[in-house]
């Protein structure tokens, strides 16, 4: 009997029981139709599963290199375009889009709002700016 899971094909063989058990579950259309034994097992091999899972270094996340592009990162977080965006920060649409396409230098107000709204940190703006 399996008690941890330390590679891949570990992963799969575990990752093909707890199949087996869900597709019961769903022909019969309840958890309830598993014994204790069954349930025990199949909660047993789910927590192995998420431990190797949670073991498996994510890649890192790539922190943007300009304001401009922290800026992107925010509005797809919010799923805002830049008109959005220009709104929310209480500026013209005109004036965010120069700021962004580097045509406009930041300001001492927008960098507030910056750090205020899209919580982007001082140091970053200070140095991105």
């Amino acid at each position: 009997m399996l008690t941890t899971i330390s590679n891949q094909a570990d992963y799969k063989a575990v990752m093909a029981e707890i199949e087996t058990y869900l597709q019961r579950v769903t022909q019969h259309g309840s958890f309830d139709l598993l014994t204790q034994a069954e349930a025990d097992e199949l909660q047993r091999l789910s927590l192995m599963a998420e431990a190797f899972e949670d073991s498996i270094p994510l890649m890192p996340i790539r922190v943007p290199e300009t304001l401009p592009g922290m800026i992107q990162v925010k509005m797809a977080e919010r799923q805002m375009k830049q008109k959005d965006m220009a709104t929310f920060l209480d500026i013209s649409a005109a004036r965010f889009s120069e700021f962004m396409n580097g045509k406009r230098r930041i300001t001492i107000d927008l960098a507030k709002k910056l750090y205020e709204r899209l919580d982007i940190s001082p140091e970053f703006i200070l140095k991105k700016a």
